[in-house]
């Protein structure tokens, strides 16, 4: 299998260089390096106007035609007349196919760029209405996602339906011309800057599991309706929240699929959720392993035969990563794809955790100490690689939900018996 970029896509990157080159400036060279998983906190102000930014420059939504004509996000006819967010602006977005996604995606990450603000919205949202909303919906918020004005934050999981997504609890009323929400959602990152958040509730009462459930679409700005609380995790950051609804209210237009369609939408918006951007995360683990592999060299670690044994394991499952998620890229034929690349990185990011702190010995279980102003030292990178990573294999589909989506919808394997109640 041929996994090299044609003559086109190296243009491209020529072209995706030039203009990080030339806009990563001033305030954006400030924020290089800043944000993305365990750092959403850093620079937010800086990575929202870079978001406008990328949006100016036509660099959000290119995979959203693949290669098509553009319909959305480009100010044309009948997208325009109704503010920001809604079209107009004299905004376009180029149009890039997988390959020349790939490029882009790795061109951003070679020069770290700031951590994406949007890309929930770009990644997840808008592929999702392309594919299950109606036209309305799609002139209402492409054009917002497309120029990065407008942020977006998924309201899945909550306390008693992590993994298990058929779970949930949360419910929305019928009232009228709007829906009432009330629940509870967690783990839900960016909430405290999304401007919207998507929500998976329970329309239908009394009804249980996938049944009875919609994808609605709600502001999030809805004083004393909803209420954001950041989530202290180990690493010490507070990347994730908990988000309460009481009461807060979404228009009845903008339930996308239907109501009662929710569990079909929520369902291909996940397998979104593993596509391009594992190329991108890749890159970043590369950078990791090389930080790794340069303290094994200076501590002496790397004379060890066995870490020596663990570290090029390491490397060589990285690149069979890479090959898997090209050979996978696009493929609507091997459904087990997505779930297989989050079993492969999930692990292999854990055991890299482990291993940068096994390099160090006992210096990685202490840091410095501010005896003066009695501050506890913060981590450094490897303390809170080691920390953050130990949440990759449940977070995003435990590997336990993983392995059981092989087994039953690959695989054909009997079904796990359910527990009653």
């Amino acid at each position: 299998m041929d996994f090299s970029f044609g003559p086109q896509d190296e243009a491209f990157r020529a072209e995706a260089r030039d203009w990080l080159a030339a806009h990563l400036t001033g305030e954006f060279a400030a924020a290089v390096g800043r944000g993305g998983p365990g750092s959403e906190h850093e620079g937010v102000a800086a990575r929202r106007a870079w978001e406008r930014e990328l949006g100016a420059g036509g660099w959000i939504g290119i995979g959203w035609d693949d290669g098509e004509p553009s319909e959305y996000g480009n100010g044309g006819p009948g997208y325009g007349s109704e503010g920001p967010g809604h079209g107009g602006g004299g905004y376009s977005h180029r149009r890039a196919g997988l390959t020349q996604q790939v490029v882009w995606a790795e061109e951003y990450a070679r020069v770290r760029a700031p951590g994406r603000v949007g890309h929930i919205g770009e990644n997840l949202l808008a592929p999702t209405l392309i594919a299950h909303g109606d036209e309305a919906q799609r002139r209402r918020f492409l054009p917002g996602i497309a120029r990065g004005e407008e942020l977006w934050c998924q309201g899945y999981s909550e306390p008693g339906a992590g993994s298990d997504l058929a779970g949930v609890r949360t419910a929305a009323v019928r009232e009228r011309g709007t829906y009432r929400i009330s629940g509870q959602k967690i783990w839900t990152s960016l909430a405290q800057d999304a401007d919207w958040c998507f929500v998976l509730a329970r329309t239908a009462r009394g009804s249980r599991r996938h049944h009875g459930l919609s994808f609605l679409l709600v502001p999030m700005d809805q004083p004393g309706r909803i209420e954001v609380r950041p989530i202290r995790q180990m690493s010490g950051t507070s990347e994730f929240n908990e988000v309460f609804f009481d009461g807060a209210t979404a228009r009845a237009e903008h339930v996308v699929g239907g109501e009662g369609n929710g569990w079909s939408v929520a369902m291909g918006l996940l397998a979104l959720e593993r596509g391009v951007s594992t190329l991108v995360q890749q890159i970043g683990f590369a950078a990791e392993l090389r930080s790794v592999l340069r303290t094994a060299l200076d501590t002496g670690a790397a004379a060890d035969p066995v870490l020596r044994d663990q570290l090029v394991r390491q490397w060589a499952e990285l690149r069979v990563m890479r090959w898997n998620a090209l050979r996978t890229l696009g493929s609507s034929a091997d459904r087990g794809a997505p779930s297989v690349a989050k079993l492969l990185w999930g692990g292999w990011h854990r055991r890299l955790g482990e291993l940068a702190v096994r390099v160090r010995g006992a210096a990685a279980t202490a840091g410095p100490y501010d005896w003066t102003e009695k501050r506890p030292y913060e981590l450094d990178a490897e303390q809170w690689l080691f920390l953050f990573t130990r949440a990759d294999t449940i977070y995003g589909g435990s590997d336990e939900i993983q392995r059981t989506i092989i087994a039953e919808r690959v695989l054909g394997l009997p079904r796990e018996p359910k527990e009653a109640g």
